[in-house]
């Protein structure tokens, strides 16, 4: 018998294969040094999925969980979560970055798309006018509007309006444009992603899976869509889909490359796998094969990178720079995005690059004694408050500095100090251009959804239906659901467009890649 740490609700899987999304008490156990998730279903029986290989890790970012004041105007009132899913009085996050779901087509055919993309049997495209409602009402959120946005599918790069999508998105005032794309035709077209610059694209947020063929069969596509975007001036971060025994042992050759290629890559963020879509046929052997969990994720990048970053000593959860938001919102008197995700959620770290090695942020600067002390100064109040956080900021940042530990040439009080003080996109941009974002998001499936971090999502999808976090979108099939009611059928689509749904796979080499 385990340690019970925590109760919680989830749903049963074979419930869920049934057709029927039911609730059914969880645990959160920790056994034999790792951490589980237990559940029991009257009908079906028990099920237990490891969501931790290392529990003191896990205890680790679990010191960081925050409360979040969650959005003041939701659309429903969440009497029956998940049942009824979407922001509502019960959810507990506002939207940190919103997802537009522009298209289902796609180029590809990759056997872990979150939406079985390209393959649904239908088509759902919205309009512009369709997608500029759904966009509004994250605009709309209160006390903070969504400000960042990420727009994908399905391949967004397949719509011929992608440019106007993302002028939209600007004109209504996201600060924050980034684009969802496997990279096939932004390597083909380097006049698409000049056109993706000018339109007022941030990021661009690039599937890459591996550095090799076996694990990556369109590595070209991608370092040839990188020059383009190299030539362009428009930053990307990659994004690793992790599968145990497939490519995790590529995970230091991913993040080298993109150490190499720091002047354009702003960033890598690792998808540990989640079993969503057609999950009908999936046997207990190949996901239990398949699956990797955080902790583990960065044990093997340690290893492969020789400690030069530490599983156990560099890597926060997402909730750890709540304090910077708490701050600002003092200063400024104007309510901040919350970073309030549950731990299990997402872990991240900054590393820095000088001569071609890696300085992960936590080896010059005391993390957690500036963590406590931003958030010492956020809880100031009465008279002439600004001007006395802002004179600790002055007299005290440095303390937490070692500056003879600090890469050459980078003077991170003044950078901290810009980026705390002035709060703004293009204060932060100082920071991001000088280091290398490193990160992670594993998302839910049925058979580790653990309603307490459902609660806490802070990634949400705008849809026809309202805005629904990640993991009911994808993890318990509202995405699947919603773009078949809004959709039409693949004749339909081209009658109306004069083009065949088969004319957008890619030509250039293989469309699908699955670790077998």
């Amino acid at each position: 018998m385990g340690e019970i740490r925590e109760k919680t609700e989830s749903v049963c899987p074979t419930c869920f294969k049934e057709g029927k999304i039911r609730n059914i008490p969880a645990e959160i156990v920790e056994e034999d040094g790792k951490i589980y998730l237990e559940k029991e279903c009257e009908d079906h029986g028990k099920f237990k999925s490891i969501i931790w290989s290392d529990a003191e890790i896990y205890k680790k970012m679990k010191r960081y969980q925050a409360e979040g004041t969650g959005v003041t105007n939701p659309r429903i009132n969440g009497t029956n979560c998940p049942q009824d899913c979407g922001l509502c009085e019960r959810h507990k996050s506002q939207t940190v970055l919103t997802n537009l779901y522009v298209t289902n087509r796609c180029d590809l055919r990759c056997s872990y798309c979150f939406a079985n993309a390209g393959a649904e049997g239908f088509v759902y495209e919205p309009s512009i006018e369709q997608l500029k409602k759904q966009m509004l009402e994250v605009r709309n959120e209160k006390p903070v509007p969504g400000k960042a946005i990420q727009i994908t599918g399905g391949e967004p790069a397949v719509r011929d309006d992608l440019i106007e999508i993302v002028e939209l998105a600007n004109d209504l005032g996201f600060t924050h444009v980034q684009v969802n794309t496997n990279g096939i035709k932004l390597g083909d077209d380097p006049e698409l992603v000049e056109k993706l610059r000018d339109a007022g694209t941030n990021t661009i947020y690039m599937s890459f899976d591996g550095v090799s063929e076996e694990t990556n069969p369109w590595i070209d596509q991608n370092l040839k869509a990188i020059e383009n975007m190299r030539e362009a001036g428009l930053g990307v971060v990659l994004v690793p889909v992790v599968i145990n025994g497939f490519n995790d042992h590529e995970l230091g050759e991913i993040i080298n490359f993109a150490k190499d290629n720091v002047d354009i890559v702003r960033g890598v963020n690792f998808q540990p796998v989640s079993f969503v879509g057609k999950i009908e046929n999936l046997s207990d052997e190949k996901r239990e094969k398949e699956r990797i969990t955080y902790s583990e994720m960065i044990q093997k990048a340690e290893k492969q990178l020789k400690g030069a970053i530490k599983a156990d000593e560099d890597w926060y959860p997402v909730p750890f720079v709540l304090p910077v938001s708490k701050l600002v919102e003092s200063m400024t008197g104007e309510p901040q995005v919350e970073f309030t995700a549950h731990p299990s959620c997402g872990v991240a770290t900054y590393v820095f690059i000088e001569d071609g090695e890696m300085t992960p942020i936590t080896r010059f600067i005391d993390v957690e004694g500036l963590r406590d002390f931003l958030e010492e100064q956020s809880e100031k109040s009465g008279f002439l408050k600004d001007t006395r956080i802002k004179f600790s900021l002055l007299m005290h940042l440095s303390d937490y500095i070692d500056s003879e530990k600090s890469p050459e040439g980078l003077n991170m009080v003044d950078l901290l100090r810009d980026a705390i003080g002035g709060g703004s996109y293009e204060d932060l941009g100082g920071f991001h251009k000088k280091s290398l974002y490193l990160g992670s998001m594993w998302f839910q499936d049925v058979w580790n959804l653990d309603i307490n971090r459902l609660e806490r999502c802070v990634i949400h999808y705008a849809t026809p239906e309202g805005v629904i976090p990640f993991c009911a979108y994808n993890g318990l099939g509202y995405g699947q659901k919603i773009r078949e009611k809004h959709s039409m059928t693949v004749d339909e689509w081209e009658e109306k467009t004069g083009k065949k749904l088969k004319d957008d796979l890619w030509e250039g080499g293989p469309i699908t890649s699955s670790p077998g």
